[in-house]
């Protein structure tokens, strides 16, 4: 069941979640651009969103959430999200990624401890930070019958941003909707009420963008232009914190990963260290009598057989001193065992989050 403060965060995400208290417009450096998109931004290096001793964007320590039923959101969080980075929150259903999200933007009170955002807490600067935040929220929430063009300027205009309309204009090319500016939003594909959630997240010209599973229900060519236009939002400096459970999508465009699970993170680290450290391989072999079973004697391996008995799989980790190969084959010779072919495959990022979110339970 929703709870009354999921319910707010569902409601105002999506349409209004500027509307009680509108933010002063806030004086950012003009001119920053970059490939498609145009943005009033502080750019940075990329290099630098990973030295050692830069200050974290967002910064979130010791943060609990407990709901008036007793249920626990979140459990003692830290984590620190890096400038222009793009980091992807991964978690199953009920994990608590939307909880976390919707504290982060000021949406949800926490119960326990502090999120600052570019040295600014969330409390005691509450307008300041929100107008640094884009969000792009689950739910298709936009009015029905207001156009494309009037729900994105309506949406600048809630954070106190001066009528921009060759930055709308820009927007809504880069995210194809340029000849639908006229159109009722009750008229929009589901793929292009998507986009138009972008669109009005991207409205104020952040310096922080969350997209919460923001190709959820988005084909696969519009699914492929959306992360185009993320690459290039953080190429011009722009933080990215996405979740999504279209996995393969994290291992391709996040620089770091986080995995939540039961309200707690159990692991943070960039992404191609995770695949090093905790990604295995899963050596595979062609067999020339298929076999019904696993010999007792090669049991120790762990080996898995497929279906019809034609490939022999052992799984081992590369870290290891010694992956067990050798002595895998000459057991294999001498149990009679005879493969025609071999090949490896590589953990996906996928495999890693199962068996993270499995241990976890």
């Amino acid at each position: 069941m929703i709870q009354a403060e999921d319910r707010r965060f569902h409601q105002h995400a999506g349409v209004d979640w500027a509307i009680a208290s509108p933010a002063p417009a806030l004086r950012h450096r003009q001119g920053v651009g970059c490939a498609a998109l145009r943005y009033s931004v502080h750019r940075i290096r990329r290099a630098d969103a990973t030295i050692t001793g830069v200050a974290p964007i967002i910064s979130v320590s010791n943060l609990s959430k407990t709901y008036a039923s007793g249920f626990q959101a979140l459990k003692s969080i830290n984590l620190d999200i890096r400038r222009a980075e793009i980091f992807a929150l991964l978690g199953p259903n009920g994990a608590g990624k939307t909880t976390l999200i919707s504290i982060i933007c000021g949406i949800v009170n926490p119960s326990e401890g502090a999120v600052s955002v570019d040295g600014h807490d969330i409390v005691a600067a509450y307008r300041t930070v929100r107008s640094m935040i884009g969000l792009v929220p689950q739910e298709l929430t936009t009015d029905a019958f207001e156009t494309v063009w009037a729900t994105v300027t309506f949406s600048r205009g809630l954070f106190g941003k001066p009528a921009n309309p060759g930055y709308i204009e820009k927007v809504l090319k880069d995210l194809s909707l340029w000849d639908k500016k006229d159109s009722k939003v009750m008229t929009l594909s589901g793929g292009m009420k998507r986009r138009l959630l972008i669109a009005k997240a991207l409205s104020h010209e952040p310096q922080i963008l969350f997209l919460d599973e923001p190709t959820a229900g988005v084909d696969v060519e519009l699914r492929k232009d959306m992360w185009q236009v993320v690459r290039t939002l953080r190429a011009s400096g722009v933080t990215i914190i996405l979740t999504t459970h279209y996995i393969e999508e994290a291992e391709e465009m996040a620089d770091r990963i986080g995995v939540i699970a039961k309200g707690e993170i159990i692991l943070v680290e960039r992404k191609d260290e995770l695949m090093r450290k905790l990604g295995k391989k899963q050596l595979v072999l062609q067999l020339h009598n298929r076999l019904t079973g696993i010999p007792p004697n090669l049991a120790v391996y762990g080996l898995e057989v497929n279906a019809d008995g034609s490939e022999l799989m052992y799984t081992y980790d590369t870290r290891a001193e010694r992956t067990g190969i050798s002595a895998l084959l000459k057991d294999l010779s001498t149990a009679g065992i005879v493969f025609t072919d071999l090949n490896t495959t590589q953990s996906s990022l996928e495999d890693i989050f199962v068996d993270l979110v499995r241990k976890s339970k």
